[in-house]
């Protein structure tokens, strides 16, 4: 399923943009380069490329999966990766309400915290 490391890069820098691409990549270690590259060419290239979902479908699928499992940094930075990408305040917050019923209401209270942050920072 791997797309491969060129075709990863490309879709991560398209869905997360070149400024927190490049600010990961300057703070990688040798510890973590292998792990980085791993989800750069599997995460980004094997299954964020697929045609079988629009970009705008897998966004807010990520935002809700995150939602549900707790995963507080990477859910405000997609949920600031989806808001550059033009998806509205109104939909991330469908998202969460419907995330709440299925994944729990105190992950999707915590979510509406840190998404109303980052839509308070952006005016």
């Amino acid at each position: 399923m791997g797309g491969g490391r060129e075709l990863g890069e490309a879709v991560r820098r398209a869905v997360l943009g070149d400024a927190h691409v490049d600010r990961s990549e300057a703070a990688r270690t040798d510890f973590d380069r292998d792990f980085g590259d791993f989800i750069t060419e599997y995460a980004w290239g094997g299954v964020w490329s697929r045609s079988g979902l629009p970009r705008r479908t897998r966004r807010l699928l990520t935002v809700a999966v995150l939602c549900s499992l707790g995963c507080e940094d990477e859910l405000v930075m997609h949920v600031e990766a989806a808001l550059d990408d033009g998806v509205a305040p109104e939909e991330i917050k469908e998202v969460l309400l419907h995330t709440a019923v299925y994944a729990g209401l105190p992950r999707a209270n915590r979510a509406f915290r840190l998404a109303g942050r980052v839509l308070a920072e952006r005016g």
